[in-house]
């Protein structure tokens, strides 16, 4: 059985890219038979609302798109995330890194820093040193090295038949989690994903970064191998991405101007946008 989900992050209001990626989820799951899940991805509790959970299951209902089985909401899910990280640890597969953003990017400006990768492995080698393991590190990472050593090149397959190898520069020691989030969004991910059965992860093409380093924590914690669409963005006109944090349009401002949000998700499936948007790929 196919099965796909729509995942969004409750810290804005949702917007037509938003729609987009639920439309055609939805629909893929609707048309094979299949189910289409609902995950709430609040994990970023700073900036998660209640009202912004409230807005997307009313957003939702008026694109005239319904869910199968209870809501993920990432929140209560903690326990699964630790194990999945106490079992990356156990392997030798997960490092404590105790460098702030503002060390990673001062690193990285160094003259012999590499500006190509995210990280420079300063945590990675570390000896055991008994005061360092009693200091709560900044976060937990992905020994990519010996990972990839372990597991191989991840792939992965796209619905439209088309097959990729990772890089392993795409990967780079990842974050699992940090002192203030249980769950990176790789991690959370891929172990959400897994205990709800997704066979088809639909998402934008901004997020085909993601999957090399979500592969090789599905091929490393024993998880199924979904297949991926990664579909083109809904940019402004003039290629400006939408972005909640640019403010932009909102489903609940097209709502309230009285656009038929049903005949909206059905122009979608069309791939025909309003007026003043247009498609991108990433």
């Amino acid at each position: 059985m196919l099965i796909t989900r729509f995942a969004p992050s409750p810290t804005g209001r949702l917007h037509l890219g938003h729609a987009y990626s639920a439309v055609v989820g939805h629909a893929l799951a609707r048309e094979s038979g299949g189910k289409f899940l609902l995950r709430i991805e609040d994990l970023d509790a700073t900036r998660s609302r209640s009202e912004f959970v409230d807005g997307i299951y009313d957003d939702l209902g008026w694109l005239g798109l319904d869910w199968d089985e209870p809501v993920f909401v990432q929140s209560q899910r903690t326990a699964a995330y630790g194990a999945a990280l106490d079992a990356l640890k156990r392997q030798g597969l997960a490092f404590a890194c105790f460098c702030t953003r503002a060390d990673v990017a001062q690193s990285l400006t160094a003259p012999h820093g590499d500006a190509a990768t995210s990280y420079p492995g300063t945590c990675r080698n570390l000896p055991d040193d008994p005061g360092r393991r009693a200091t709560m590190p900044h976060c937990w990472r992905l020994n990519s090295a010996k990972s990839l050593e372990i597991a191989g090149l991840p792939s992965w397959s796209e619905t439209d038949g088309q097959h990729f190898v990772a890089d392993p520069r795409e990967i780079g020691d990842a974050i699992l989690a940090r002192k203030d989030a249980p769950a990176s969004y790789h991690l959370s991910c891929v172990v959400d994903d897994a205990a709800s059965g997704v066979t088809t992860v639909v998402r934008g093409a901004d997020l085909r970064a993601s999957t090399p380093a979500q592969r090789l924590l599905q091929q490393l914690l024993g998880l199924p191998e979904p297949t991926y669409l990664h579909h083109p963005l809904v940019a402004h006109a003039d290629g400006r991405r939408l972005a909640k944090r640019d403010l932009a349009p909102t489903l609940a401002a097209m709502r309230e101007h009285g656009i038929d949000g049903r005949a909206l998700a059905a122009r979608l499936l069309d791939r025909e946008l309003p007026l003043g948007f247009t498609f991108i790929e990433a």
